[in-house]
């Protein structure tokens, strides 16, 4: 797994995102370019270019970045192999346009790439693309309808997350020289037909050909051969699992469109591979290897950015607001081991996790507990108890449910003062009876097998041991026996990807628009689909009938009171052990760059906006030898 770096733009913070929902007043089968799903864009119908871009941007010069890891495959969209920097499971990333993109600066939002308009009926039965007659692959070849729908086919059969995400797509069809239209198994659902905007193409010309020496390609496998595209960039040299160089197409066929203007700035994108954590921040704080480090640790960034380049003002540190969603991030417990099926025991394990002295001791206090899967918005999370719409939902699957869901607020007791410690770990034990556990001997055991409860934690970061050795030891306290497993990158993805694990750290990145990506993340489907996000693997009626209910709600208000029911269902099934969250962004850069003089609050800096100014490079190449 590839550690998150400001290497790639940050809009891959909200990959397979969906967006939903609430779609402004139009009459069916009108053709539409740039239009919000939560109201009017910002920039209505006539969008010109990002407000917070410097149009006349320079292009040149390398943008260096670490990745922590390896990889063997140039192809993201399969379950085999670890692909490299800048390919993307979902999206285009750097080598592959999509249909449409989404918006940097307001949610809900897409705007046209490869794809000039689309449109749809107003059942939502389908929708129809019209490509944009300029769209060209690097070789210079048109974008053609074959193109969308032999790529829709391929992506469905072999992409997790896009098998889920069009899950109720049917077919794609031609329906003129630039048209296609993809056909739905359902009507109701008011964002397929934008979503299918996030569709990416691939070349079907290049992947049903030969390689150069004669051997036809196969999308279903790995591969090293460079790929064509038909983005920005295309890989310009690369080592295999040690190095991937990205350029600028100079001749890119998309560089005027108003989504591109004054970004993609970079002649040259580099990423370099390291082994571990310490060893890429060593390169960062030396120069040359890394430009710009993204900071996920609290205690990091208040205690380890000392180093001499930062206290001559050669490296910047700098707090980015960000009004997006945060993500969900906490010790997801694999249901499918039969260790964790029984409710009370995770609920306990939940408990467990001593957040308020971690967050003192360790954090100054930065970080904020995480109380709901949609933290972030008072809109869609759930809180208090359950009332009006959302209360109606929850009672239809009343008998399915825990009692407390409906009489207690949800809420996961506090370390915060000294008598808590005692009052958390009886409460544990507590639950930990009510599932057939107890003491004995200082273990935690089974009742009637006398099993002792004891379980591996997985990881691939040598520096999660500060967050880990903490929970370890509250879990020690109360007999059980939690290891901790740490694995190279590679046997991580592989692991995690085949559901191979006991415990492991996830992140579920949300947004202000809930809809398809659901079903990948809570789905029973998805539970049996190596490569989904549904890591808990729950298999839940009431999750599967709450997560239609959040797709084929029928406007904002249905959606939010669906969204905080599934919320409040998720929480009291304690399927993962919530961790900590904060609302804005951190980074630390060598001073090299120019950037606009505002950056999108939504999700923070755009580093596709920033561009190479020539003289601090100067300057910094001067004083760092070697230094790009």
């Amino acid at each position: 797994m590839q550690r998150f770096r400001l290497g790639m733009p940050l809009k891959f913070l909200a990959a397979g995102a969906a967006l939903v929902i609430g779609i402004q007043a139009a009459s069916a089968d009108e053709w539409r370019t740039t239009s919000s799903l939560l109201g009017e864009s910002k920039y209505g119908e006539n969008f010109q270019r990002y407000d917070f871009v410097n149009p006349d941007a320079p292009k040149g010069g390398t943008l260096n970045s670490t990745v922590v890891g390896s990889f063997d495959s140039f192809n993201p969209y399969i379950v085999q192999g670890s692909p490299a920097a800048g390919f993307a499971a979902f999206g285009g990333g750097l080598l592959y346009d999509t249909l449409m993109e989404q918006a940097i600066d307001e949610g809900s939002v897409s705007h046209p790439l490869v794809a000039e308009a689309y449109k749809y009926p107003a059942d939502y039965s389908s929708a129809t693309y019209r490509l944009d007659p300029r769209a060209k692959w690097h070789d210079g070849k048109p974008i053609t309808v074959d193109d969308v729908i032999w790529s829709f086919n391929v992506l469905k059969a072999n992409s997790p997350m896009y098998n889920r995400y069009f899950d109720n797509v049917t077919e794609a069809v031609a329906v003129g020289d630039r048209e296609v239209e993809f056909r739905f198994n359902q009507k109701g659902n008011r964002e397929l037909p934008k979503i299918m905007g996030d569709l990416a193409i691939l070349p079907k010309h290049w992947w049903e050909g030969t390689d150069a020496k004669g051997n036809k390609r196969d999308v279903t496998k790995p591969t090293l051969e460079i790929p064509l595209g038909s983005a920005a960039y295309r890989v310009k040299s690369f080592k295999a699992g040690a190095e991937i160089v990205w350029e600028r197409v100079p001749d890119y066929w998309g560089a005027k469109l108003p989504v591109k203007i004054g970004r993609e700035n970079f002649d040259t994108k580099r990423y370099v591979y390291f082994l571990d954590d310490s060893a890429a921040w060593l390169a960062f704080t030396k120069g040359g290897l890394e430009d710009i480090n993204a900071e996920n640790s609290a205690r990091g960034w208040m205690t380890k950015y000392d180093f001499p380049a930062l206290k001559a003002g050669d490296v910047i540190k700098k707090e980015f607001k960000a009004t997006s969603l945060q993500r969900m991030q906490g010790f997801g417990i694999n249901t499918r081991r039969p260790l964790f099926q029984d409710r009370h025991v995770r609920q306990a394990l939940s408990y467990l996790y001593d957040f308020d002295t971690i967050n003192r001791t360790q954090s100054f206090g930065l970080n904020t507990r995480i109380t709901s899967y949609f933290i972030g918005s008072e809109e869609l999370a759930s809180s208090g108890l359950p009332q009006g719409k959302e209360l109606e939902i929850l009672n239809q699957y009343k008998d399915k449910l825990s009692p407390k869901l409906f009489t207690d607020e949800f809420k996961i007791p506090a370390f915060d003062t000294p008598q808590a410690e005692r009052k958390v770990l009886k409460a544990a034990v507590d639950l930990f009876a009510q599932a057939g556990w107890a003491i004995k001997d200082g273990k935690m055991v089974n009742t009637k097998t006398g099993q002792p409860f004891a379980f591996e934690i997985l990881d691939f970061r040598q520096g999660a041991e500060a967050t880990l050795n903490p929970y370890v030891a509250m879990l020690r306290k109360i007999g059980i026996v939690a290891t901790l497993r740490f694995v190279d990158s590679s046997q991580y993805v592989n692991r995690v990807r085949n559901f191979d694990f006991d415990m492991t750290t996830v992140v579920l990145p949300q947004s202000d628009s809930p809809g398809n990506e659901q079903r990948d993340y809570w789905s029973s489907k998805a539970a049996d689909s190596p490569g989904s996000r549904n890591y808990s693997g729950i298999k839940d009626p009431v999750v599967d009938a709450l997560v239609d209910r959040v797709i084929f709600a029928s406007n904002r208000e249905d959606q939010v009171a669906a969204t905080r029911a599934l919320d409040r269902v998720l929480l009291w099934n304690f399927y993962v052990v919530p961790q900590f969250s904060r609302p804005n962004v951190w980074l630390a850069y060598w001073n090299k760059f120019g950037i606009p003089d505002k950056q999108p609050t939504y999700v923070g800096p755009d580093l596709d906006s920033w561009w190479i100014d020539v003289d601090k490079e100067k300057a910094l190449a001067a004083k760092y030898k070697g230094l790009n």
